[in-house]
Order: structure tokens, then sequence, then C-alpha cells
């Protein structure tokens, strides 16, 4: 008989997610002390960001195709992706509904007065040529790069749907794929070893470089926009999780989120959180053919929840500079509308972020000159922005297997009934 102690169980749940707060509250601290010479710190951040990027292609084509080519059954798979996409858009307009509510009760132009460039360079864009782009590449070896997500993500869908249609003739090459991706599952957790050291160096270079210019810029913007995010990520999700899986799917959502927080906050990329993501979906118990599906799709295009909430302020930042009414029902709807697209369709394409900012400014017919204003808020709420974008993928995948699995799913984890 195996005692467990409190002790043992504290370590086993929150264990690495204290490591890597420390290491990051150390980060931290250097950063305050080195200021601008804590730029020597950053080769060690850049190195675990690589490692990142670097897995990430062959984990989302391995991971994307084995779950597909496993399923028998094809019709699982569509009914993953339907309400995959439902939930995408259902927990992309409440945040946008959030967002709504914040910029009225505190609006983000309030007393802001800056000076509009004199003229902004903008190349047009043909938007048929960068949806082509964006979905399919003109060589195979261009499939090899993390620019191309989406494209890369519908190949793998496209081999895994072959490989299952196949049948026995294909067995040895789904078992390659399965293989695969238990070889780059093992590649992640050695990679996430060297985490505390990455991320903290990390931390250091971006509190020491840039910790006074974030403080110092757009600061009504910022201080709206960082509250509010906090606020979606425990709020909301807590209660994403409640329904998805009662009191024990909070515990077991929060016992192993934080290390998937911590490093999209640092690292500024919901790629690079896919590795992290993926194991703690594991951890949590969400079937394999759900997280294997989802969170690279999440993770590399559609789902954004965090995008969603900087759209809505950039919008209303731009209605308040501009002293036009952001209150009719229209303009509202259209705000979430583009809030959506670039929340989930634009992210896919190169240059997406670029595109959706410049979606606002054209659609509502603001002077091109107001580009650059809603660029430079991307850019400073992007680390509390790609949290709620990362860790959203891991409720979704959880929200979309209570919808498929029924509400005991976590009590009954192994079994099928979709």
């Amino acid at each position: 008989m195996v005692i467990v102690t409190h002790k043992s169980f504290f370590l086993k749940h929150y264990g690495s997610s204290f490591i890597l707060l420390g290491a990051i509250s150390i980060g931290c601290i250097l950063g305050l002390i080195f200021k601008e010479k804590a730029v020597v710190f950053k080769p060690f951040g850049d190195v675990f960001l690589n490692l990142l990027f670097t897995i990430v292609v062959p984990l989302v084509f391995f991971s994307l195709s084995s779950a597909v080519a496993a399923m028998q059954d094809l019709e699982r798979l569509g009914r993953i992706l339907v309400w995959m996409m439902v939930v995408f858009i259902v927990t992309g307009i409440i945040a946008c509904t959030v967002m709504i509510v914040a910029v009225h009760v505190y609006p983000p132009a309030q007393g802001v007065s800056l000076a509009l460039p004199a003229h902004v360079d903008v190349q047009p864009q043909n938007m048929g040529d960068t949806l082509v782009k964006a979905f399919t590449v003109a060589d195979f070896i261009d499939l090899l790069s993390k620019k191309n997500m989406l494209a890369l993500i519908i190949f793998s869908l496209l081999l895994g749907v072959a490989a299952s249609g196949a049948g026995p003739k294909a067995r040895v090459f789904v078992d390659f794929l399965v293989a695969g991706n238990h070889v780059m599952e093992k590649v992640v957790a050695y990679v996430m070893l060297y985490a505390p050291i990455g991320l903290g160096a990390y931390f250091a270079y971006l509190t020491g470089v840039f910790g006074p210019q974030l403080l110092g810029t757009y600061v009504r913007a910022v201080e709206l926009y960082y509250p509010i995010a906090f606020f979606y990520f425990f709020f909301a999700f807590t209660l994403y999780a409640y329904f998805a899986a009662g009191s024990r799917g909070i515990k077991i959502f929060w016992e192993n989120i934080t290390p998937v927080a911590l490093i999209s906050w640092g690292t500024g990329s919901s790629i690079a959180s896919i590795p992290a993501n993926m194991e703690a979906a594991e951890r949590i118990g969400i079937p394999q053919e759900v997280r294997e599906v989802i969170i690279p799709i999440g993770g590399a295009t559609l789902h954004l929840e965090g995008s969603c909430l900087s759209a809505i302020l950039k919008i209303a930042l731009l209605f308040g500079l501009f002293h036009m009414p952001f209150t009719s029902a229209g303009t509202i709807l259209t705000a979430i509308g583009i809030a959506l697209l670039s929340g989930t369709v634009m992210s896919g394409i190169p240059g997406g972020g670029f595109l959706g900012e410049l979606m606002i400014v054209t659609m509502y017919g603001f002077p091109i000159q107001a580009l650059p204003i809603i660029s430079l808020i991307g850019t400073l709420v992007d680390p509390p922005a790609t949290m709620v974008n990362a860790t959203g993928d891991n409720i979704c995948c959880m929200v979309t297997t209570r919808i498929l699995y029924g509400k005991n799913w976590l009590i009954n984890r192994g079994q099928s009934p979709i």
C-alpha cells in the first residue's frame, strides 16, 4: 500500500509550476538590477525559444496526422472539427463582449492626445493571393516552416484522412505516424527540462530592456487591457472548466495550466506554447483524438481569445481618438465580426496581425495614419493576449470533450461515445 502525503501530492501537481515561477522571479529581479545590460541574458532565452520553434512543425504534423489516421470512423473527426469551431466562435464572442463592456466603463482614449504620423507606407494587399498563400504552398519544403502553419495543418489533416481511407494497406505508414508522435512527445519532455533557465533568462531580458517602455506608453490602454485579460483568464476559464467537468474540472485545469501560461507570456507565441499545451492536455485527461486535433489547430491559427480582446480595444481606442461614438448596434456588431476574423481566420495568414489591423482601419474609414497607433497597442498587450490565447486552447479542448463525451468524461476517461 502506497501512502500519498500532502507534500508529495503538492510536488507532483505544482512542483514544476513553482520551479518555473521561481526562475521567472529571479529573471525579473536580474532584469531590474541590470536594466538595459540585461540583454546579455537574451541568448539563453533565445535557445529555449528556438528549440520550441524547431520542434513545433514536426510536432503539429505528427500529432494531427496520427490522430486522424488512427480514426476508424472519419465521421468522428468531422464532429470534433465542427464542435471545435462552435466553441472557438462562442468563446471569441464572449471575449469580445467582455471587452466591449470594459471600454464603455473605462474609455481607453479618454484624456489621450496622440500626434498622428504624417505618412504611413502601406503596400496594397491582394486578399485573394494572400488567402491562397495562407492555405497552400508552392513546394513541399515550404511546409516545413512555422510561417506556413495553416498550410501545414491542412496537409496533415489531408494526409491523415488518406492514411485512414487506405485501410490495411497503410497500416505500416499509420504506425510510423503514431510512433513519430510518441517520439515528438519525448522530445518535448526533454526540451521542457531547459524551460526554467530559458524562461528565467528571457524574463530578465524583457524586464530590463522593455519594462520602462511598457510602463511609459499608452498607459490608459495598458491599464485597461491587463486587468481585463487577467479577469478573463481566471474568471471565464474557471467557468468554462466548471461547465466542462464541474468542480473537478476546475481543480485539474488549474493544476496543469501554469506552465502553459508562463511560457506563452514569456515567449509571446501561441505556437511556441503548443508543446507545453499538449503535455498539459494529456495530464488533464483530454482524449488523444481531441487534444491532438484541437491544440495544434487552435495554437497555430484559429483560436485567439486574447486577440479578440485586443481587437475590440484597438477599435474603441480609434473611435475615441477620432471622437466617434462607439455605441450603435451596427458599430458594435461590426467590431465583433472584425475581432473574430482577426482572432481566428487572419491569425493563420502570413502577416495576419498586420492584415487584421489594416482591416480595422479600412472598414471603419479611418485614415491610414491610424495604423501605427493600433500596431503599437498590439505590441504592448502581447504578453497577456498570448497567455489568454494559448491557455484558451486547452480550456476549449475540455469544453469540446464535454460536448462530445458527456458530462462525466473526466471520470469515464478512455470511453468514447461519440
